[in-house]
């Protein structure tokens, strides 16, 4: 008796813990969910100050260098900007992103900020990975989606067979919703993002022609290009799909794509799909509704065995955490940008 009761008592911690958890999905589910009926108002953002992006022409492996450059300057310029104008975060930002270190292919500071970010070696790459972000991310939290570029830069580094160039692209080109409102439960961003996201992929593809061109030690084959879409980045890349030239589709904590199934969005690639055993997103209802004229909710959930994806692993991490070191996921992740699919664990 006293072993059971002590069993019992152990346990107890856990199931709280689980409730908590359960709970709070609940509860951030029913917030977003109440965003479609339920307008937020607020005093709009004050514009921050910014100067014009740097006009550059198309970037060709040779004039990389030159485009990370003229990128870097236009960083520091909107951070002096966003000082004199009394914004400290922002200037901060920015003037963090003027590190010489930093590689960027464009760069916009005005509004929310957009910002398309290299890690690696692009010009010489056989493995390339485009992270495209969800909700929320702006420059002001750019941080949080760099450490998601940069972890997985990391491990691909660690893992690619010797020989193998690999590069990480964090495309931030495109204002994202704010996870609580109308517009992160509609696909308006998402139809305003496809165009910029399927061009950015064809200059990838052009940027990767002219090295091959004009380097006699380039391999003849295209470059290999996996697209990692987080949150409501996966409605984005659902939207872009049909023109798309990846070779890779991974949805991680996608609350759908607009799609009825993987065969809907029309593309070559191989559609994956993945959701941490804590992730909210679960929560939230996968329907699609004509709502006062307007449509809300993106359908099928791609986890669903009628969507058609390849399922995989993400372990029991949660929204936020597709891309944490160590985790089931980002190895998966991983696997797939490397070409790794039989080494992939399936969910």
């Amino acid at each position: 008796m006293g072993r059971t009761t002590g069993a019992a008592g152990a346990s107890e911690p856990k199931k709280k813990t689980q409730r908590t958890h359960r709970w709070r999905r609940a509860v951030l589910a029913s917030l977003i969910t109440a965003a479609v009926v339920v307008p937020l108002s607020g005093a709009a953002r004050p514009e921050i100050p910014a100067p014009a992006p740097a006009a550059l022409a198309p970037v060709t492996a040779a004039t990389l260098d030159e485009a990370y450059a003229a990128n870097r300057a236009n960083a520091a310029e909107a951070s002096r900007m966003a000082a004199a104008h009394g914004n400290r975060e922002r200037a901060a930002a920015d003037r963090a992103m003027a590190d010489p270190s930093r590689r960027f292919l464009s760069f916009d500071g005005s509004g929310p900020g957009l910002a398309t970010e290299v890690f690696g070696d692009l010009a010489h790459a056989d493995r390339i990975a485009v992270l495209v972000p969800g909700s929320d991310t702006s420059i002001d939290t750019y941080g949080r989606f760099r450490d998601a570029a940069w972890a997985l830069h990391d491990r691909l580094t660690r893992e690619a067979p010797q020989g193998t160039g690999t590069a990480v692209v964090a495309w931030l080109g495109y204002e994202t919703p704010a996870t609580v409102s109308t517009t992160v439960t509609t696909a308006g961003r998402a139809e305003e993002a496809a165009p910029k996201l399927r061009e950015f992929i064809r200059q990838l593809r052009a940027l990767a022609d002219t090295e091959s061109n004009g380097s006699a030690g380039r391999k003849p084959s295209k470059p290999h290009i996996s697209l990692l879409c987080h949150s409501y980045g996966s409605v984005v890349c659902g939207r872009a799909a049909p023109h798309l030239d990846v070779d890779d589709i991974a949805l991680v904590g996608s609350p759908g794509t607009g799609a009825d199934s993987a065969t809907a969005l029309h593309t070559p690639a191989r559609v994956w799909a993945a959701r941490g055993s804590d992730d909210w997103v679960a929560e939230v209802p996968h329907v699609r509704l004509d709502l006062l004229g307007t449509t809300v909710g993106f359908g099928t959930d791609p986890m669903s065995p009628s969507f058609g994806a390849r399922v995989f692993a993400a372990g029991d991490g949660g929204h936020s955490d597709y891309f944490r070191p160590g985790s089931t996921s980002l190895t998966n992740l991983t696997r797939i940008v490397l070409g790794e699919r039989p080494e992939v664990s399936h969910g």
